[in-house]
């Protein structure tokens, strides 16, 4: 960060020190100013001269009052146009207690709109200047008179256009956030729009093959035992029909794929017949298992046995991760009528993840068991520890009960 850039932002971070800091200069400069007057009243030349205590006074205090002119811009400026009404009535020869009022009207025409700074500085200039003809010490076309109308309309001028400047950098900064939160809808419009292109794709291609393998595998089963000439014909047209459901799901599935993408796994989902295999390797981390299973060979269908074995894998995770080091798990796989029971029991003294946590497991663990219409209760046990208890259908269920087909 460069020194510039440092100064400002501390600038933005303490806005009444650096008031404070522009009331100090603003009084060293009025002060160094009432110490010199013009020889004649047509010269050029200068002399030096003690200004009066009261022109002091009022220079202290309209310095004083610009350390809050952010917070009261029209009380400040009001306050320092009244010190130097006085200053231009009493003061002769006059001290440039002015500028405390022309650095107030600055700040209230650069935080303000346009129609106001008019108002306000028109009204300052006519005041403080009327004041000065009128009723001040020098003749009413003193060149000191006509400065205070010049200065009062520059301070003014100047305030517009900081604030004329500040709202146009606004203004661009908004377009170009506008612009980016249009081109980040616009990227997330068009992948929603491929996706639905693509699911379609799918959906055609599946829905399609799918009714045709099923036509042709109805016909061979049909003239299976007289025409198996024709039966071989409408299995080979099964096969083909298979064939090309797989390459166009190949290349679909493809166009979503990366370059760096790893390739996808050959070996079958994991199910209850790696139950053993699963339950070892968490033994050998240090958990003490049990395993009881009464679900008598029980042939799952495949998104059944893989939600059972990730259900398993994921709360005896949970029972590693929370339960504390010398827990020990139950794991029990039992067939109740038309459904699978799994569950798994700890007597951890630690607390589980809930589903309102950072943690993301049993979150997932009902996901997978509303998918297949099944059911899941979650929570502690009495007397210390956690229970998972998931009930499975062995038989996908549609949402009314009927059979699929």
């Amino acid at each position: 960060m460069s020194t510039l850039a440092r100064a400002k932002h501390q600038a933005k971070a303490h806005p009444l020190a650096l008031d404070a800091v522009l009331a100090l200069a603003v009084l060293v400069c009025m002060v160094a100013g009432s110490f010199v007057e013009p020889r004649h009243r047509d010269s050029v030349s200068w002399v030096l001269r003690t200004p009066d205590p009261l022109s002091l006074l009022l220079m202290t205090f309209g310095a004083a009052a610009l350390v809050f002119r952010r917070r009261a811009p029209m009380t400040v400026l009001a306050l320092t146009g009244t010190l130097s009404v006085i200053e231009s009535v009493t003061g002769d020869p006059r001290a440039p207690v002015a500028m405390s009022a022309v650095i107030a009207l600055y700040t209230v025409a650069s935080t303000t709109d346009r129609p106001t700074t008019w108002r306000v500085g028109l009204l300052t200039m006519t005041v403080l200047t009327g004041a000065a003809m009128a009723a001040g010490p020098l003749p009413w076309y003193a060149q000191e008179n006509l400065g205070i109308f010049a200065w009062t309309g520059i301070g003014a001028t100047a305030g517009d256009a900081v604030r004329s400047r500040r709202a146009f950098v606004q203004a661009i900064r908004e377009r170009a956030e506008k612009a980016e939160r249009t081109r980040e809808e616009e990227a997330r419009r068009r992948v929603a729009e491929e996706r639905l292109r693509i699911a379609r794709d799918l959906h055609d291609v599946v829905a399609h093959h799918i009714a045709l393998v099923n036509v042709q595998a109805g016909v061979a089963a049909h003239v299976m035992d007289k025409r198996p000439d024709q039966a071989k014909e409408a299995l080979a047209h099964v096969r083909e029909a298979s064939r090309s459901a797989l390459n166009e799901l190949r290349a679909t599935v493809g166009l979503l794929r990366q370059s760096g993408d790893p390739e996808a796994p050959t070996e079958p989902a994991p199910g209850l017949d790696r139950l053993d295999e699963l339950t070892g390797t968490f033994r050998s981390a240090g958990l003490h298992i049990e395993v009881a299973r009464a679900d008598q060979g029980t042939s799952l269908p495949a998104a059944v046995d893989l939600a059972a074995y990730r259900i398993i894998q994921e709360a005896l995770t949970n029972v590693q991760k929370h339960a504390g080091p010398r827990a020990k798990a139950e794991v029990s796989v039992v067939r109740v009528g038309p459904n699978i029971e799994i569950t798994v029991l700890d007597d951890g003294s630690g607390e589980h993840e809930t589903q309102d946590g950072g943690g993301h497991g049993l979150l997932g663990m009902r996901e997978r068991v509303t998918a297949l219409r099944g059911t899941l209760t979650t929570g502690p046990r009495y007397g210390g520890g956690f229970r998972v208890h998931a009930i499975l259908p062995v038989k996908n269920r549609t949402p009314t009960g009927e059979d699929p087909a």
